[in-house]
C-alpha cells in the first residue's frame, strides 16, 4: 500500500508538472494571451489522472508470480482501456473510427518501443550485475 501510495503522488505531481509545461508552451509559443479556465481544469485533470495511470498500472511489473508475458498483457490491457476511456472524455482524441485505429496504432507503437527499451535495458543491468557477482 505503501508503494501504490507513493506512486500515485509521483504520479499525480508529473502530470501536474507536464500540465504546467504544455500551458506555459502553449501561452508562449501560441497566440494565446488568455485560456480557457474550463478547458485548463478539465485539461490539467486528465493529465493529472495519466500521470497516475501510468505510474501506478506499472505495479504490474512487480508481481512476480506472473510472467512477464501476462505482466506485460495486463499492463497493456489496462492502460489501453483506462487511457482511451480518459482520452475520448476530455476530448483529446475525436470520437470517431479512423481517430480510434490511428490513436491505437500510434499509442501501440510508442508502448513496443518504450517496453522494448526497458526490456534491453533491464537485461543489460542484469548481465552487468551477473558478472559482477561471479567476480567475488
Amino acid at each position: 500500500m505503501k508503494i501504490f501510495l507513493s506512486r500515485s503522488m509521483i504520479g499525480i505531481f508529473f502530470g501536474s508538472f507536464i500540465t504546467v509545461i504544455s500551458t506555459n508552451s502553449i501561452v508562449y509559443f501560441g497566440d494565446k494571451g488568455m485560456l480557457d479556465g474550463d478547458l485548463f481544469l478539465k485539461n490539467s485533470i486528465g493529465f493529472m489522472l495519466c500521470g497516475w495511470l501510468f505510474s501506478v498500472s506499472s505495479l504490474f511489473f512487480e508481481n512476480q508470480k506472473l510472467r512477464i508475458t501476462q505482466q506485460t498483457a495486463l499492463h497493456f490491457a489496462t492502460v489501453v482501456v483506462l487511457y482511451f476511456i480518459l482520452a475520448f472524455g476530455i476530448g483529446w482524441i475525436p470520437f470517431n473510427f479512423i481517430s480510434f485505429i490511428l490513436a491505437i496504432a500510434l499509442f501501440s507503437g510508442i508502448y513496443l518501443f518504450i517496453w522494448t527499451a526497458c526490456y534491453f535495458y533491464f537485461k543489460h543491468q542484469m548481465k552487468k550485475i551477473n558478472e559482477e557477482l561471479d567476480l567475488l
